[in-house]
């Protein structure tokens, strides 16, 4: 192979490859952004309607926001809760549901889902986090 057609070869790969991280930077920044109002309008709201409601039937969990997320904490088990997050690190950003669930004294069982996979975050509505916390929660309280 001639080396002229090599170095262009190389030189095209390293100009698509800036295109890409660039476009990826651009839709990160607009997801966090989709990201952080929903947190703000549906997520949190949510979170604390479900404390208020577990509480009021002796299942004590407070909502807590910690940066870029929003967790529903027992209030008997720091390691039992159930959280949202960004996941900026997939092909399309997604809003990531974990929930953390202490059994018969082994550490923790924790399991990550997408909310609601195949939607993007400005589409996600509050039947799709309401959906998502109720089945977290019949898992958390459900003791096996």
């Amino acid at each position: 192979m001639d080396v002229s057609d090599l170095r262009k070869r190389i030189l095209r790969a390293l100009d698509d490859a800036r295109k890409e991280a660039a476009a990826r930077r651009i839709n990160v920044d607009r997801a966090s952004a989709s990201y952080d109002q929903f947190l703000s309008t549906i997520a949190v709201p949510l979170f604390r309607q479900a404390a208020t409601v577990l509480k009021a039937q002796g299942v004590p969990f407070t909502a807590e926001t910690p940066a870029a997320s929003v967790r529903l904490v027992s209030d008997h088990a720091s390691q039992e809760f159930i959280e949202l997050e960004l996941d900026a690190g997939a092909p399309q950003p997604q809003v990531l549901g974990r929930s953390s669930a202490v059994r018969g004294g082994h550490g923790p069982v924790v399991e990550e889902r997408p909310v609601a996979p195949g939607k993007s975050i400005d589409e996600l509505t509050e039947e799709d986090v309401s959906q998502f916390l109720v089945a977290e929660i019949r898992r958390l309280v459900t003791r096996s």
